[in-house]
């Protein structure tokens, strides 16, 4: 929380900053994380690669998801741009008309750097849980590994790590099949 003698936060304060960072505002703080590195966007970049078409277009798999990068999530006081971010439709049958989401998501990803895995894990993680999203994805380009998880009465449960080649087919999104190294090549 922000101590009361400390300004909370506010959208001004992120149109203002430099166009090389992205502002996010948690608990009325601002937080200023640089741009993705190049690992990071290739992660970012692979993953919606391996789902818009099965998933938000329905080529090769069920469709009925919006699947988007960098939303800019407005949950209450806090404004929040996962990597990734996925509605099913049936809970959005259209995007909206505003330059930011108002519902959460379904499902949200970050991808991890040592800039921002602080705050991905011990800021935005209990963010998502509190406003209901129901699966987080955490994926760590540098160690090269996806953890999965599941909102389960409020708690992130763990569901399960992968490494190496291992096939990512994993909730929401078990209908397909990838390898983990299609994330990084």
């Amino acid at each position: 929380m922000v101590d009361p003698a400390e300004k909370k936060a506010t959208y001004q304060d992120i149109i203002e900053l430099p166009d090389n960072k992205v502002g996010e505002i948690i608990g009325g703080r601002l937080y200023a994380s640089p741009r993705p590195a190049p690992k990071h966007a290739r992660a970012s970049s692979s993953l919606g690669d391996e789902l818009v078409g099965p998933y938000d277009k329905g080529r090769g798999g069920p469709g009925g998801w919006w699947i988007l990068d960098e939303p800019e999530l407005h949950l209450g006081e806090d404004v929040l741009v996962p990597d990734l971010a996925g509605w099913r439709r049936e809970r959005m049958p259209s995007l909206p008309e505003t330059a930011w989401f108002e519902l959460a998501p379904d499902w949200v990803c970050e991808v991890l750097s040592p800039s921002t895995e602080r705050l991905d894990r011990a800021e935005k993680m209990p963010c998502y849980a509190a406003q209901g999203v129901r699966w987080l994805w955490l994926i760590d380009p540098n160690i090269r590994t996806l953890e999965a998880y599941e909102l389960h009465d409020g708690q992130w449960l763990l569901l399960t790590v992968l490494d190496e080649d291992k096939p990512v087919s994993v909730v929401p999104f078990d209908q397909i099949e990838f390898p983990l190294s299609a994330l990084w090549a």
